[in-house]
């Protein structure tokens, strides 16, 4: 079996398997061969071998983009068509679930273009998402959801450094919303957003929102959970004088990068071990990649990655509804009991829906492939 360096961060769930497979599942009951593995404990030895389909639903060919994700599990030039173009297509859903107010902000735009109305010079395609989980009242997270596109695209390094005018427009927004004389500053909120032109994808998170990619049915975590006890993150608090008392940052903060919460920050220019600059994440898509998971900590709290993206694909084969996917999703967190507020947003690459996956009998007689466990772990999380 060929090997690659990729891991899938999934809560310790790894794979080195870049040719993968998946269960050929049937709606809307337990796949078979799912219901055998569950009473036996092993793969089952009589499905058959993945058979790869493509979609018909091609656009005109733009220039190909260098990705700066080096992840080579990400890329499979193999498969990919070098005149592959997504189109973009998103829905969404927010609860307030158990919470007495709801914080949670999103911003979903599937066609730049459109969306300007001729005010910048905008490569087209082009698609913007984001989630933002507020903290201590909204006025932040509302804040960022009106303004942070603004300044992306406004900045001086859009669009040769898209990378640069990201992480600038964070700080910015950070510093404007301090400025801000009617806004409560107190107030914090956690930042993922997505911009995407033609083929290029951009990830720019602060805190603990995650977006995970579904590439015939793995989940791919293109986010870090910025929570004070991650390593990274500690360590980083701590080099600025902070310290992580019972996983809170100062003991005051469950998340270690934030946009407002100025009563922690101090004054503007001081340095502060909560951060308002994001990580970015950067990958070029591929007929492989089908969907795109954006949620708050509400959902990740109750549910794993993999989960996640089994429960949306199984979902999209059924009715090929990203809205109605997200509300599903909302609904499975809620019945798992969170403890906050509920903010998905789910977006399709294609107007079709995910494949079904149909695999020969004669490969997995020796092994079930690494993508057919990572179905069967999602399918077990889930308990279909």
């Amino acid at each position: 079996m060929a090997t690659s360096a990729f891991v899938i961060l999934d809560n310790g769930f790894r794979t080195k398997d870049n040719n993968v497979s998946s269960i050929n599942r049937e709606e809307p009951g337990k796949p078979e061969g799912l219901k055998k593995t569950s009473a036996i404990g092993r793969p089952p030895r009589h499905l058959p071998d993945l058979r790869h389909c493509r979609s018909s639903n091609q656009l005109p060919t733009l220039s190909d983009f260098d990705s700066g994700f080096r992840s080579p599990g990400l890329i499979s030039p193999s498969d990919a068509r070098k005149n592959f173009l997504p189109v973009y297509r998103s829905g969404s859903c927010s609860e307030i679930g158990p919470k007495q107010h709801m914080e949670d902000e999103h911003i979903c735009i599937d066609n730049l273009v459109e969306h300007l109305r001729g005010d910048m010079d905008f490569p087209s395609p082009g698609a913007f998402y984001g989630v933002f989980d507020g903290h201590g009242g909204t006025d932040a997270a509302s804040f960022v959801r009106k303004n942070i596109l603004k300044f992306i695209l406004e900045d001086k390094d859009f669009p040769t450094s898209i990378e640069k005018a990201m992480q600038s427009a964070y700080v910015k927004a950070d510093h404007a919303f301090a400025d801000h004389p009617h806004l409560d500053c107190s107030s914090g909120t956690t930042a993922l957003t997505v911009l995407i032109f033609d083929r290029k994808m951009l990830i720019a998170n602060a805190g603990d929102c995650r977006a995970v990619l579904g590439k015939r049915g793995r989940a791919i975590e293109l986010s870090k959970d910025h929570k004070p006890n991650c390593m990274s993150e500690k360590l980083r608090i701590e080099k600025l004088g902070g310290t992580v008392t019972d996983e809170y940052l100062n003991g005051q903060l469950s998340v270690a990068r934030a946009i407002g919460d100025w009563h922690i920050k101090g004054s503007k220019g001081s340095v502060c071990p909560l951060s308002a600059e994001p990580e970015l994440q950067e990958l070029t898509l591929t007929e492989e990649d089908e969907f795109l998971i954006i949620g708050c900590d509400g959902l990740w709290d109750v549910m794993s990655s993999q989960c996640a993206v089994t429960l949306a694909r199984k979902e999209l084969m059924f009715h090929n509804d990203p809205a109605r996917c997200s509300r599903e999703l909302v609904r499975e967190a809620m019945r798992r009991n969170t403890c906050d507020n509920l903010t998905v947003v789910v977006v399709c690459f294609s107007l079709d829906p995910p494949i079904r996956i149909q695999v020969s009998r004669s490969r997995v007689r020796k092994s079930l492939s690494m993508e057919g466990l990572h179905v069967l772990k999602g399918a077990l999380d889930c308990d279909f």
